[in-house]
């Protein structure tokens, strides 16, 4: 007996697939994690902007506090029952914080005098040559 019939044994077929997919995912992770060790952390966040240094740790303290919530369902407690959904809601509300500033960053400025000059060459001037017209007396009877 092989060893993957060994432990196609020891689970419902159901789930193999999903279990693969999960164990694929953790191999992301952990290279993903392996990646970003290998880089202190004060030569990483010199690089970033304020901004973006903010974003990494949410990041960060996100997926630690995400991982843990796996472990615990893992471990057969109810992650929806301990702290740790609390904290990840708190983080949710940061990362909105951020995202609010990063998408204020972004939006475009008002230029005033762009915009003055764009109104006052939409309104409607008469030309100096109507002016004169329009000012000269009509030509016809006088009243007395």
């Amino acid at each position: 007996m092989s060893e993957d019939d060994i432990n196609m044994e020891e689970y419902p077929t159901e789930i193999h697939d999903y279990l693969a997919a999960f164990e694929k995912s953790l191999g992301s992770v952990d290279e993903m994690l392996k990646t970003m060790m290998s880089v202190s952390r004060s030569e990483l966040l010199q690089k970033l902007e304020p901004l973006e240094q903010a974003k990494m740790d949410l990041v960060s303290v996100y997926t630690l506090n995400s991982m843990f919530w796996v472990y615990l369902a893992t471990q057969g407690i109810n992650p929806k029952e301990h702290p740790v959904k609390q904290e990840l809601e708190r983080i949710r509300t940061y990362m909105n914080k951020v995202k609010e500033i990063a998408d204020k960053k972004k939006a475009s400025k008002l230029d005033k005098g762009a915009a003055s000059r764009f109104v006052r060459n939409a309104l409607w001037e008469p030309n100096t040559e109507n002016e004169q017209t329009s000012k000269t007396p009509a030509k016809g009877k006088k009243r007395k």
